[in-house]
């Protein structure tokens, strides 16, 4: 009964794992269609730690974060889980903006940084800033990863890998879940 719940298990895992990978691959995009949805400090009463202009780092436990995130943000940010592919918002907006980290506020990625993919992901070839956000070596799922975290409160954002356009060659491959996003406003300036 052991071996066979075992079994299961390990099936189970395997199945997850290779559709997680194939979602990667090319496989063609569900026609879903979303706008980005503009996040804004005052959308967020639950969580007095997120700024967009503090950019002071944040150490806060565990308990603190469950209890300010909602569960499925702090799913992600606190706990490394990723959400499905083609199912969140930003994963083929074309918008103008630019997004945040959806736990702290932190300034992340502008929208002329963000491409078009058929991973299911946002994608972005390079940050705001060098510090927007942190590197960690990730070595689950017997793979070799490098995770990106937000460089003011270290919530998971996704992974980076070397298969992106230039001028960076990176390919930023982040969780929508995790992501605000503010529009440009637009130009006051009329035509002269």
């Amino acid at each position: 009964m052991k071996f066979i719940s075992y079994l299961a298990r390990t099936v189970f895992f395997i199945l997850v794992f290779m559709a997680t990978l194939s979602a990667c691959n090319g496989a063609p995009p569900p026609t879903i269609t979303q706008k980005p949805i503009a996040m804004t400090e005052k959308q967020h009463p639950a969580n007095p730690y997120y700024s967009r202009t503090d950019t002071t780092s944040l150490t806060l436990s565990d308990a603190v974060w469950k209890e300010v995130l909602t569960p499925a943000v702090y799913e992600v940010a606190r706990h490394g889980s990723t959400e499905q592919a083609f199912s969140g918002k930003y994963w083929d907006a074309e918008a103008r903006g630019t997004y945040f980290c959806a736990a702290c506020g932190n300034k992340l990625f502008r929208s002329d940084a963000k491409f078009a993919t058929t991973c299911g992901w946002p994608s972005f070839f390079e940050t705001v800033r060098p510090n927007s956000v942190l590197y960690r070596k990730d070595s689950s799922f017997g793979m070799e990863r490098t995770e990106v975290v937000c460089g003011r409160c270290k919530a998971h954002l996704g992974h980076v890998f070397d298969d992106g356009p230039p001028p960076t060659g990176k390919r930023f491959c982040m969780n929508s879940i995790v992501l605000d996003f503010e529009p440009d406003k637009p130009s006051s300036k009329g035509p002269q």
